[in-house]
């Protein structure tokens, strides 16, 4: 008996003069829908991001193996609430977002959302230059309860107008957010085309901007709200040319002040009274001289994460005179202002 058998050969498709198509989620815009929730708890409106007029951009402290330093933490965005700051930067520059992973930095903003929540305003720094890596913590920001997000433009590699404009629309739809324009560290200025064009969102809540003053009026006179991203010229940037407030290194070491800068008027006596201690800020970039000051006022503990490293011996002993000649009471923490040597400091590379 003979057995018949057969060979299955594979099937080929030929594709003359028809087009590939491809899947529908590749050309339908959101057809993945944002990881988004219309619970009410802890949301806010745009608008109130946009009343916000001193927002601190606030430190992140170690413990001496690298990690958080929650309890640290939790005092010194007590002392902000204390002194009349009305919103937060989580993870931001200051709060050296830029060396944390981002579990990391999603538990701090969830943290300070759930502590304080109902008492300040906690705008997360998801902002990335990847899109992917801003829409996926932009989602995580918003669902663990942030008021706003902070978006800077694709750094580094950098992109045209077009990109930017693309990538901020991806991230604006899920909630209020600050674009944050800072050319030194970016590369790249974010034209005044890219933001009128992003204000169509009813999201946008502002920009925080580092350019200057002059930029700052171009953007109030348009009805934009701007906080400036400069120290220097926040006094004037709020009298002067519209802006509604400051995202503030300063702050973290005297909110109270800064404050009164920006609400009782104005007042060139007082700024002029705290130039050499914004100067001293930012004699070298950002956190390092913030970070100084912190610990030898006794708030944190001097542990760096590389590679930031602190200000040398004689630009510590200059801040202890700074603090002395401005008042200690003025302030942040109650413990006396001391000139810290080396090898009090612990400099981490791996945490």
């Amino acid at each position: 008996m003979t057995v018949a058998t057969s060979i299955h050969r594979p099937l080929l498709i030929t594709r003359k003069n028809n087009k590939w198509r491809p899947p529908q989620a590749a050309i339908i815009p959101n057809y993945h829908l944002p990881m988004r929730s219309f619970e009410s708890k802890n949301r806010t409106s745009t608008e109130d991001i946009k009343s916000l007029r001193l927002i601190t951009a606030i430190k992140t402290p170690y413990l001496p193996d690298g990690r958080f330093d929650l309890e640290a933490y939790d005092d010194l965005v007590n002392m902000q609430i204390e002194d009349g700051a009305e919103g937060l930067i989580v993870g931001g520059t200051t709060g050296e977002g830029q060396l944390m992973s981002w579990d990391e930095h999603i538990m701090l903003i969830g943290h300070t959302v759930n502590c304080f929540g109902g008492s300040i305003r906690v705008i997360g720094n998801t902002g990335s230059n990847s899109t992917r890596e801003a829409i996926h913590a932009t989602e995580q920001g918003f669902a663990v309860g942030m008021h706003a997000a902070l978006h800077i433009n694709p750094y580094y590699g950098k992109t045209s107008m077009e990109g930017m404009i693309s990538h901020f629309n991806s991230v604006l739809s899920m909630g209020p957010s600050i674009i944050y324009n800072v050319p030194s560290r970016t590369g790249q200025d974010i034209p005044l085309r890219v933001i009128h064009t992003l204000t169509q969102s009813p999201n946008l809540a502002g920009i925080k901007e580092c350019v200057g003053n002059d930029r700052v009026k171009q953007y109030t006179d348009n009805g934009i709200v701007v906080w400036t991203g400069n120290d220097d010229q926040l006094h004037d940037a709020r009298w002067d040319h519209g802006a509604t407030g400051v995202i503030s290194v300063t702050s973290n070491l005297i909110p109270g002040l800064i404050r009164q800068l920006l609400f009782e008027g104005r007042n060139p006596s007082l700024n002029s009274k705290l130039m050499p201690l914004i100067e001293w800020l930012f004699q070298e970039p950002n956190p390092i001289p913030l970070n100084t000051a912190l610990a030898q006022l006794g708030v944190i503990r001097p542990v760096f994460r590389l590679p930031y490293v602190p200000l040398p011996l004689a630009k510590r002993v200059e801040f202890v005179k700074l603090v002395k000649s401005i008042g200690r009471e003025n302030f942040v923490g109650d413990k006396d202002v001391q000139v810290l040597d080396d090898d009090d400091f612990i400099l981490l590379g791996r945490y």
